[in-house]
């Protein structure tokens, strides 16, 4: 009796210590901590929060557990960290698509991407490829749009869902090259790729991480990349601009961020570690063999990314006509 009389006394005050240490920035991380991924498994941003998650469990002997919130273009996940507690113990791996098209895609959206959020860091960007069936006829972009204009509404592209860079990806190259295409939305990048390898849909612009395996082993045909720039991670393939869309470019990146009001001392102390793993060689490695380029930002870079990507995007929405609600 005496026995469980002290417990019962001592046990909330060892809690209380305990949560306390959880709570204390100088004594961050004590715990787990979740990262949570809005969009689908095997995913560019799911594959890219892994890599840095074991690293940060490397460094801190804290685990670092991953987990996929897919669904509504992003907003399920990124609204369960907007209203997560601020203590740095729930972050999420955003992207492009939940954080700068939305805004402009949504008309009653959850979460405000730079109030309801604190960037840690801009982690790397990646671009998007232009896919389609090797059955196509097609070599080029510009192949592409002829086929498109003497089919017009016949063929279909995919997206990892609606709001995603994918959609708004094909949406404008839509809207640029003057043609009819058909968005069908799949439930996260990897279904869509498996929609244009059985041949479902005629092509895609997707997130070049889940997509590139299936290009290096023939069973999808590339026909270029969203960026500006040709791609290190497949140097012969054109630009999309290049091959046959002049002016087309938009860029995936993915970035780590806090709920607002996280303390600056733990923002700061994440985005140290995170900017250490993404100079590691390893880590280097495997985000270029993934086509993505390795950037590792300051949260205040970041927050000039957002803010510039969200009036971008803003504008492509509107010159498309695209809504989801």
């Amino acid at each position: 009796m005496r026995r469980t009389s002290i417990i019962n006394a001592v046990l909330p005050a060892l809690l209380a210590v305990g949560t306390a240490a959880a709570q204390n920035p100088a004594q961050y991380p004590a715990k787990a901590i979740r990262m949570i991924v809005p969009s689908a498994p095997g995913s560019g941003p799911d594959i890219m929060a892994r890599t840095i998650a074991q690293k940060l469990t490397e460094a801190w002997g804290q685990t670092v557990v991953v987990e996929a919130r897919p669904g509504a273009g992003g907003i399920i996940g990124s609204e369960a960290v907007a209203k997560a507690p601020p203590d740095g113990y729930t972050l999420i791996m955003g992207n492009a698509g939940s954080h700068s098209v939305n805004p402009s895609l949504y008309s009653k959206l959850p979460y405000d991407p730079l109030k309801d959020f604190a960037p840690v860091a801009l982690v790397s960007s990646a671009p998007n490829i232009l896919i389609v069936h090797p059955s196509l006829p097609v070599k080029s972009a510009k192949d592409l749009i002829t086929l498109a204009k003497a089919r017009p509404g016949e063929l279909t592209f995919g997206s990892g869902g609606n709001g995603s860079t994918a959609h708004l990806s094909g949406e404008m190259f839509r809207t640029m090259a003057g043609i009819k295409l058909v968005h069908v939305p799949f439930k996260g990048a990897p279904a869509a790729v498996l929609g244009v390898m059985t041949g479902e849909i005629s092509m895609a612009i997707l997130n070049l991480p889940p997509a590139l395996p299936h290009v290096r082993s023939g069973r999808l045909k590339a026909l270029g990349v969203s960026t500006s720039k040709r791609s290190a991670a497949v140097p012969d393939l054109p630009t999309i601009a290049e091959s046959g869309l002049p002016g087309y470019a938009a860029t995936a990146w993915y970035g780590v961020l806090a709920p607002a009001g996280t303390s600056r001392e733990i923002i700061l102390k994440l985005n140290t570690e995170i900017v250490k793993s993404l100079r590691n060689d390893e880590v280097k490695k495997r985000i270029a063999s993934d086509g993505g380029e390795v950037i590792g930002s300051t949260p205040e870079e970041f927050t000039a990314v957002m803010k510039t990507d969200i009036a971008k995007w803003a504008k492509v929405v509107q010159a498309s006509g695209a809504r989801v609600d």
